[in-house]
């Protein structure tokens, strides 16, 4: 039978709004007092100071349990939070995957051992994870992975390779998809997932530069490294279920769409000089071209905060959050090349000031916006599959 999408109107309750109002006066300040120069795709830039001033104010792992060290606040209380760090170009790198997903993980799947050996440690700011996830031979297509895990006594002895790992040299731990059983038709099967402590014997951990030349990708090579059974996330042979579950968290979120957002705010204040000297501001092609962003923006957040919502309400919703990526991606790929034309158009510098440097990070980062995450080629299978349609 095929299926359909839904994307219900989600509406912000007032305790997100005055969290809104805090964390902007928090941000007002850093910012006077030097404590971080907005940039492009910002949760690629990563400040363990930053993160640890977060967590001092109780606003990582906010959604958790308090005795994990959250603060038992709503998911919609979060995406404000995230929204705001995002847009102001903060550097939130360094936390970002363990707040993002890793908590939620280990609420859902992990131990009781699991859950106090590091969840604190992730809302203090001071624990920080990666993902591994993509092989050089997979890709996207994860069911392909071939880092395998074979049995040993008390645990695991750990072999293969990851890619594209963001942080993983400045990561204390990472959960690791592998496989624990041979590949059989079914291709989802005995795939598991462990949570590796990188100080490991037997990992290595090689750079891997972007075109601007910063270091947060990795590949990482594990060589018999030992991993006890008290590193077992979830069940032997139920990774893929948990794979697909947390790619919810990973794909939907306000990163897929306002990574460069600081590009498009930057270039509003000189803008709005030039616009206001045209005679019919109706009918100026610079207002068009800033309302068709500002359009497009608006709806992404909007399905984005809808998943929120449902997220919290404990539903699963693998296809929504493949669709809110694969569009939020696409617009990330376009809204530097339009802010430039805009601006080109204007007159306005595409070399000096705030805007020329934010524009010139994101042009060199906006071609990976439609890898990380799943390629949106791989998405649009996941998303045909989900409706039925192949």
């Amino acid at each position: 039978m095929t299926q359909r999408f839904l994307f219900p109107h989600e509406r912000l309750p007032e305790v997100a709004e005055t969290l809104r109002h805090e964390v902007r006066a928090f941000l007002r300040e850093e910012l006077a007092a030097g404590g971080f120069v907005p940039g492009s795709d910002s949760w690629m830039n990563a400040s363990p100071e930053f993160s640890r001033k977060l967590g001092r104010a109780g606003w990582l792992g906010m959604t958790w349990p308090r005795k994990y060290g959250g603060a038992e606040r709503s998911s919609l209380e979060r995406y404000v939070l995230t929204e705001e760090l995002l847009s102001a170009g903060a550097p939130v790198g360094a936390h970002w995957i363990s707040d993002r997903q890793t908590g939620p993980m280990l609420l859902r799947y992990g131990t009781e051992e699991q859950r106090m050996r590091f969840m604190p440690g992730i809302a203090r700011g001071e624990c920080y994870f990666a993902i591994g996830m993509s092989e050089p031979d997979a890709g996207s297509d994860l069911a392909a992975v071939r880092t395998r895990a074979d049995r040993v006594d008390g645990g695991w002895r750990l072999t293969g390779r990851k890619v594209w790992s963001s942080f993983a040299h400045e990561a204390h731990c990472m959960i690791v998809l592998c496989r624990t059983s041979p590949k059989d038709e079914n291709r989802h099967a005995g795939l598991s997932q462990l949570l590796v402590e990188l100080d490991a014997p037997g990992i290595q951990m090689r750079p891997i530069l972007n075109l601007a030349g910063h270091h947060h990708f990795n590949e990482v090579v594990f060589d018999e490294v030992l991993v006890p059974d008290t590193r077992v996330v979830g069940e032997i042979g139920d990774g893929w279920k948990q794979v697909v579950s947390e790619l919810a968290y990973e794909r939907s979120g306000p990163e897929r769409f306002l990574s460069y957002y600081p590009v498009l705010a930057s270039l509003l204040g000189p803008l709005a000089a030039q616009i206001g000297q045209a005679n019919n501001l109706a009918d100026s092609p610079l207002t068009t071209a800033v309302g068709a962003l500002v359009t497009q923006l608006a709806t992404l957040r909007q399905m984005s905060l809808s998943i929120a919502g449902r997220l919290q309400a404990g539903a699963s919703l693998e296809i929504e959050a493949a669709v809110v990526k694969d569009l939020g991606t696409r617009f990330e790929r376009l809204l530097p090349e339009q802010a430039r034309l805009i601006a080109a158009s204007a007159g306005i510098s595409l070399h000096e000031g705030e805007f020329g440097r934010l524009l010139a990070e994101a042009v060199l980062r906006a071609p990976s916006s439609t890898l990380r995450g799943g390629t949106n080629e791989i998405l649009r299978g996941a998303i045909a599959r989900g409706l039925g349609l192949r």
